[in-house]
């Protein structure tokens, strides 16, 4: 008499980091969204430090140094508008691509986790936004110490804090554009909705005083109330929305979790 014993192989663990990788290269490999990001980001500080020093040298008597911590609070605001227009467009690349081009529904047949699938579009996409943002930060920092002249230059400390200060603004609206991305699976109806959020709809909101605390709740409030003290003073322009630094938190700690948690939602549950 034989006894069949039967056994069950665990089911093999797809590697996380080739997923990674694939997804920040079809990024990369995308030559609109490269070029247009480097140009929003890289390019802005270039030009605008550029005529900003054009001009001074041109007529000094009209046109202070382009350097100094005033310069620098006013390229923050800057960089991080511009930047954040950037970040939608990775973002909504990153978060309906697949879709667009048919290839969400090859990833899924090969038996790829949803969820891996939509996990791996934060590091992939961040992998292309975080470098180009950082060199446009190197340059506001060289450029508001190196051509500071007669102008204080802004501190180290101040640097740095600046620094994360716009790395944590861009990538938010990163991460909000491609969870948006992912639910509604159109790039273009997320870009028109987020850059119309943000450059328009989200500044009026923060200048009607009737709303009150309710104004707490807009992301734009809660990053210029956690701006570096030094350029605090260019980049609120929501002066009036008193919050503590816990509330303003939480708010963007809201916002990033049902971004995210609303576009992984919608990749496990979508029909390939």
């Amino acid at each position: 008499m034989t006894s069949l014993a039967l056994t069950y192989a665990p089911r093999a663990r797809r590697p996380f980091f080739p997923l990674v990788r694939a997804e920040l290269l079809k990024l990369r490999r995308n030559r609109g969204i490269l070029f247009t990001s480097a140009a929003l980001t890289i390019g802005t500080m270039v030009v605008a430090f550029g005529v900003v020093e054009i001009l001074h040298l041109a007529n000094p008597a009209h046109h202070g140094p382009a350097g100094g911590v005033k310069n620098l609070g006013d390229s923050a605001t800057t960089l991080a508008l511009i930047g954040s227009v950037a970040a939608v467009l990775i973002g909504a690349a990153a978060g309906a691509g697949d879709l667009g081009s048919g290839v969400f529904r090859e990833l899924v047949v090969t038996g790829r986790s949803r969820l891996a699938l939509f996990a791996a579009r934060i590091p992939g996409g961040l992998g292309l936004l975080v470098p180009l943002v950082a060199i446009a930060v190197g340059i506001e920092a060289a450029a508001t110490v190196g051509l500071a002249g007669s102008l204080a230059a802004p501190s180290a400390a101040l640097l740095a804090k600046t620094a994360a200060w716009i790395l944590f603004d861009i990538a938010f609206y990163f991460v909000v554009a491609l969870g948006l991305a992912s639910l509604l699976g159109s790039r273009t109806q997320t870009i028109a909705i987020l850059l119309g959020w943000r450059l328009a709809v989200m500044p009026l909101l923060l200048s009607i005083k009737a709303l009150g605390v309710g104004r707490d709740a807009l992301p734009q409030a809660a990053f210029e109330h956690l701006a570096p003290g030094g350029i605090a003073g260019s980049v609120q322009q929501a002066g009036s929305v008193s919050m503590t630094s816990a509330t303003a938190v939480v708010v963007l700690l809201a916002w990033t979790a049902v971004a995210l948690a609303l576009g992984a939602w919608r990749t496990s549950t979508r029909d390939a």
